[in-house]
């Protein structure tokens, strides 16, 4: 009896997750069947969940209406600079944070905290007041210039950086190693799951920025993927094949990212105390 239950339950486990699996991919199906589709046959009653004559007359269409291909090129170099730059300051702030005694050192961390319960909405106003002053609206570097400060990833890390016995640190500075090479060469590869939550969550954060870049950037060809996205939104409300194949596009990275550091993010998690 008791291991006709275990079937049982087991059965209707995976019923539950194959159902809520398929719930999850349909609208990502509707998409991609979507930018495949005719303009004729869009608006067809039954609705076509397989295109008949799969086209790809939409993504050919995409590059000639928007400079499409500068907004991808934009966008991956604005997420590819941000991470880095995000990531390399998050990191020494929470080697600071975790390994270097001070005084005042707790005290400092909690109020570096407390920013995270600052919407990030309030600081767009001053962000940009001071991007006016200092005329770097309009360029790639007003965009960048936020993402040296990164909290929840000094957070995350610091907790990793925690964890980490004394021991290798102090074997390094005795051999002469200086605070940078231990940096470099004893804490960063000891912290690589993390590290790797870090750079994927705030790669996925640059890629998916759609308000700031909007504010800052107003020329066309500097535009990002997203500010692309919505302006065609607007011009081509009818092309829904062409919004959808814009929308594939979009989301191609993502997934690139996240399936090569799948393993990394839920070991990294674990490690700095989220779970």
């Amino acid at each position: 009896m008791r291991g006709r239950k275990f079937i049982y339950r087991r059965v209707i486990f995976y019923i539950v997750v194959i159902l809520l699996a398929i719930f999850a991919l349909l609208p990502f199906f509707w998409m991609l069947s979507t930018s495949l589709k005719e303009t004729k046959a869009l608006t067809t009653i039954p609705i076509q969940w397989l295109p008949e004559k799969p086209s790809f007359d939409p993504y050919l269409k995409l590059f000639e209406v928007f400079p499409f291909g500068r907004a991808i090129f934009n966008s991956l170099f604005i997420s590819i600079i941000g991470t880095f730059i995000s990531v390399l300051s998050a990191s020494m702030a929470a080697f600071v944070f975790g390994k270097i005694e001070f005084r005042g050192r707790e005290v400092l961390f909690g109020f570096f905290l407390a920013t995270m319960m600052i919407p990030g909405n309030l600081l767009m106003i001053p962000n940009y007041l001071i991007l006016r002053s200092l005329n770097l609206l309009d360029s790639y570097t007003g965009v960048l210039l936020p993402s040296f400060f990164n909290a929840f990833g000094t957070f995350l890390l610091r907790q990793n950086i925690k964890s980490l016995p004394d021991s290798y640190l102090e074997a390094a500075f005795m051999d002469g190693a200086s605070r940078i090479k231990v940096f470099f060469k004893i804490i960063l590869p000891l912290i690589k799951p993390a590290l790797t939550t870090v750079t994927v969550l705030t790669f996925m954060g640059n890629w998916n920025s759609y308000l700031w870049p909007l504010i800052v950037l107003t020329s066309k060809e500097k535009m990002t993927l997203t500010v692309g996205l919505s302006l065609l939104n607007g011009q081509h409300m009818s092309d829904y094949n062409m919004l959808m194949a814009g929308a594939i596009i979009s989301i191609i990275p993502m997934i690139i990212v996240y399936a090569f550091s799948q393993k990394y993010i839920e070991v990294g998690f674990n490690v700095g105390g989220l779970k």
